[in-house]
């Protein structure tokens, strides 16, 4: 593991001697995780990504205020993230869980092909899905939750 981390340390700033920079590149040196590999958060979805953070639905602002600041099991939720050529609407890093609010413009023959093309990916990737209507969400947030946690400790 030295050998190894001394490539990343030569490989980050050399001004800041014994000053260790996280680099993309470094992942594969490490053998860590492919987790950061360019499948998260592609640069060229950031612009579209920040639109959709700034516009929520109402749904998924009711349910981010549920999600955020790590208070369902103190566990850190992300919004809006790309995965391969997707963006999900909430992420928690450390459970691999995708979490998805489905609106009225899910209904229909071809989102339904679309969204099961979607979750079959996600799942590859190694990624356990869960899905609500918004309704459900409106209906029952307290058992949305429960789900959500449930899904957390599995």
């Amino acid at each position: 593991m030295a050998a190894t981390s001394r490539k990343c340390r030569e490989a980050s700033n050399e001004e800041r001697p014994g000053w260790w920079f996280w680099r993309p590149s470094c992942l594969y040196v490490l053998g860590m995780s492919e987790r950061r590999s360019g499948t998260y958060n592609t640069a060229k979805q950031k612009e579209f990504r920040k639109k959709l953070r700034n516009s929520m639905t109402a749904a998924e602002c009711v349910l981010w205020q549920s999600l955020k600041s790590g208070q369902l099991l103190g566990k850190k939720f992300r919004r809006q993230i790309s995965i391969g050529g997707y963006i999900v609407d909430f992420y928690c890093p450390e459970a691999r869980l995708v979490i998805e609010l489905d609106g009225d413009r899910h209904f229909s023959i071809t989102m339904d092909e679309y969204e099961a093309e979607r979750t079959q990916y996600l799942e590859q990737e190694g990624l356990k899905v869960i899905r609500f209507e918004n309704k459900e969400l409106y209906d029952n947030l307290e058992g949305v939750l429960e789900t959500i946690k449930q899904s957390l400790q599995n």
